[in-house]
């Protein structure tokens, strides 16, 4: 079997984090987490991250700032890791604003299992 990829959620909410994570190691993915976005930023430095499940309402700094940093940081490998939002707050953004970021994809709280899958595998290139 192929070395399985490792996905970093982004989320404040124990509930949805170990709910994601569940499903996600279901789906044999190796996951890790971070609670606010200062430790986001500290993970994708540390080790090899394939994906990232940004909360965009996470503490330290939100999704769509942390976003906007790895997009810019100077090693191009993290710099193109695919972002795919979660929120729940949606209309407070517009997919320009996603767009202008950086984000690749985004899901809606409540989350929609089969969506989240489907949306990280075809970033994977699964």
């Amino acid at each position: 079997m192929a070395d399985s990829k490792t996905i970093l959620i982004a989320e404040d909410s124990s509930v949805i984090l170990n709910l994601t994570k569940k499903i996600l190691e279901l789906q044999n993915y190796k996951i890790l987490t971070a609670k606010n976005g200062g430790e986001v930023l500290k993970q994708v430095e540390s080790q090899k991250i394939d994906a990232i499940l940004m909360d965009l309402n996470i503490p330290v700094k939100n999704g769509m700032e942390c976003t906007r940093e790895i997009r810019k940081h100077e090693n191009k490998d993290i710099a193109k890791i695919p972002i795919i939002a979660v929120t729940g707050n949606a209309n407070n953004y517009t997919m320009e604003d996603f767009k202008e970021a950086g984000v690749d994809a985004y899901l809606p709280k409540p989350l929609d299992f089969d969506m989240l899958v489907q949306t990280v595998k075809q970033h994977l290139g699964e």
